[in-house]
């Protein structure tokens, strides 16, 4: 039987009154679905889909599969080498038929009015999908580690220091990835989340557990914008935010302990500028001298905007950098590890707590201290206050204790 004829055979059903001789009119259009279903799975290898009324499963031979992109040929194996195809009227005798593929982050469609046509135009869509890769639909990635990449590259870089960045990068690699990378976005569940959350107080990483939240929050807030989601799983998560140990200052004993167990290492002059500048360790790679200052780049500092601030040279480090002329700092992991030698239960970062509070000590004005530090001094501080070189050389002469 030809297509005309069964679509005579439709054409005709469509003409029996409703309510007339309804047994034979659905008996007839059994008959008419099957005739037409029977006729395509002859000539292309389908057969009904039993889950929805209008769709089907359509077969690719082996000949068509090798026409696929590589990325597709296994794929269309494991699977049994079918996809779905919907057959839909597009006019009084005409049918259209469109194969669907929406497996694997693939968005793919293709129809013509004849099953081999819509076979061929579906290759040539695959072909396409291949060179835009996977994982996107309207360009923007639905899998949660090619969104997650997609958000750091194209929106976070832009509004965080180089170092937060890395960071917050490394962070992600390190836990979250590995957990949800693979998934669509739409799949990740609350209990998912709070299972991550829970492992990682488990094993004892209560500030890790507070920052893998925080980012799960901000990447879902963000799929949400892209329309990929419309709630965000992490709202119902219960989680404490744990109480974050701040750093103490240094005696006036343990700093001069901490000078002359390194004496004649590199280390006693990274310790000494440490310690009278309040850098960060993440400043230190940047630092050098200039005239009556250690110059440094402020980490801190976003949207990619390079900012240096200027630390002068006090009594108490004038010693230690008489007659150097360029800074030399190892990385900070090997420094903290030397500053471990000598106390091993604190931080590093407790160097930087000691000058402000001896800055504290010895009366350095606000102003010239947070210019020190590298603290803003708010929108309209920032925007109109230029602090004098003679200014802040006069409060740097106070740290002499």
């Amino acid at each position: 039987m030809t297509q005309q004829e069964i679509d005579a055979i439709i054409n005709t059903i469509r003409t029996i009154p409703e309510g007339q001789n309804e047994l034979a009119r659905t008996l007839l259009k059994a008959a008419a679905d099957s005739l037409s279903l029977d006729k395509v799975a002859a000539l292309t290898g389908t057969h009904i889909d039993k889950q929805s009324q209008n769709g089907l499963i359509l077969k690719f031979t082996e000949k068509e599969i090798l026409k696929m992109p590589k990325t597709f040929r296994q794929e269309f194996r494991i699977q049994g080498c079918t996809t779905h195809i919907r057959r839909r009227p597009c006019g009084k005798n005409t049918f259209n038929y469109e194969i669907r593929y929406r497996r694997n982050g693939y968005n793919v469609s293709a129809s013509a009015k004849s099953v081999e046509e819509a076979k061929e135009k579906f290759i040539v869509k695959l072909l396409e999908a291949e060179k835009r890769g996977p994982n996107k639909a309207n360009g923007i990635p639905s899998v949660f580690g090619a969104f997650a990449d997609y958000y750091f590259q194209k929106f976070y870089i832009r509004r965080v220091a180089e170092t937060t960045y890395k960071n917050t990068l490394n962070r992600y690699n390190n836990h979250v990835k590995p957990f949800f990378g693979d998934l669509r976005i739409k799949s990740i569940t609350s209990l998912m989340c709070q299972d991550l959350v829970d492992d990682l107080d488990a094993e004892g990483k209560h500030k890790t557990a507070d920052e893998v939240y925080c980012l799960l929050n901000t990447i879902f807030r963000m799929a949400i914008k892209h329309g990929l989601i419309t709630v965000n799983p992490i709202d119902i998560v219960f989680h404490k935010k744990h109480q974050t140990e701040h750093g103490s200052a240094l005696s006036k004993t343990e700093e001069a302990l901490l000078l002359s167990e390194t004496q004649g290492t590199p280390y006693q002059l990274m310790f000494a500028v440490g310690l009278y500048t309040g850098m960060r360790p993440n400043e230190y790679q940047s630092a050098r001298i200039e005239g009556d200052f250690i110059i440094s780049i402020n980490s801190k500092r976003k949207n990619g905007k390079v900012q240096y601030k200027k630390i002068p040279i006090s009594p108490m480090l004038a010693p230690y950098v008489a007659n150097v002329t360029e800074l030399k700092f190892y990385v900070p992991n090997r420094i903290r590890e030397k500053f471990h030698s000598v106390f091993p239960d604190r931080k590093l970062y407790d160097l930087r707590t000691t000058f402000y509070t001896r800055c504290c000590e010895c009366s350095v004005a606000d102003v010239a201290r947070d210019e020190f530090v590298g603290h803003s001094h708010g929108a309209l501080g920032d925007a109109y206050m230029d602090l004098s070189d003679e200014f802040l050389i006069k409060e740097g002469q106070k740290l002499n204790y």
